[in-house]
């Protein structure tokens, strides 16, 4: 598809992890021989490498030693500001692009190839500024909730520390999974605030930016189950290596 480019957003220190004592990313810890990136970027296959930027911070030189040689490029987070941040640290690589960008975690390798790409068929047949992947789960997950409006389309994304009570019984997550039409995204990106619980700029906030805006923000929803678990702990890396050996 080279109407696409990808950011894989893979900058942070796991320190829940422990990854520390690693000397490595979150991203580069390893499930069944593979560093979690390594499963993520399989997933994404469908792109060229040289039409992804991986977000790099913590440990950079290991994600770029790992992945560089096959053509992956790479955009520095020095600060973890958010997932926004993430993003405008990697504007530059999509500068003059007229396609759609795919964003993803580099830390949820569960995410299958088929999800990706019925996301982005959903993207371009739709005709949206931006299409999030909303997913639900059996297993209870710290995710930001998709709001719907009276008509059933997309309102907002809260997350979850700023939720309400009510709004934490919703059962919509959202992935963090998001498919941007780039010209749309670069132009929602300066808008962005710091003005949550985390001071930090979310991603989550652009498709309410774009919706105000009038332009079509859509909600492709899929019951994702495992796919939604993203590791975090030592628990969750060994849950992951479990699912995934069982696949």
């Amino acid at each position: 598809m080279s109407s696409i480019k990808a950011m894989v957003l893979a900058a942070g220190k796991g320190t829940r992890l422990h990854s520390e004592q690693f000397d490595m990313p979150k991203v580069m810890r390893q499930v069944l021989g593979k560093p979690l990136l390594k499963w993520v970027l399989e997933a994404l296959d469908f792109i060229a490498p040289e039409d992804t930027v991986i977000v790099v911070g913590y440990k950079r030189e290991k994600v770029e030693e790992a992945f560089a040689p096959a053509g992956y490029k790479f955009a520095l987070q020095e600060q973890q500001l958010g997932t926004g941040h993430a993003v405008q640290c990697a504007a530059g690589e999509i500068e003059g692009f007229d396609g759609a960008v795919l964003v993803c975690c580099g830390d949820m390798p569960l995410v299958r190839r088929e999800t990706y790409t019925a996301l982005a068929e959903e993207h371009f047949k739709a005709g949206n500024a931006c299409t999030l992947l909303s997913g639900t789960s059996e297993s209870p997950l710290p995710y930001g909730r998709v709001l719907r409006d009276e008509n059933g389309g997309f309102a907002a994304i809260v997350e979850e520390k700023d939720c309400t009570p009510e709004q934490k019984e919703i059962r919509e997550l959202n992935s963090g999974v998001y498919m941007f039409a780039a010209k749309s995204l670069l132009s929602a990106l300066g808008e962005l605030r710091a003005d949550n619980a985390q001071k930090e700029y979310y991603l989550t906030d652009v498709p309410a930016i774009l919706r105000e805006r009038g332009e079509k923000v859509g909600v492709f929803t899929r019951d994702m189950n495992e796919e939604l678990i993203g590791v975090n702990t030592v628990e969750q890396l060994e849950q992951v290596g479990r699912l995934l050996s069982e696949r």
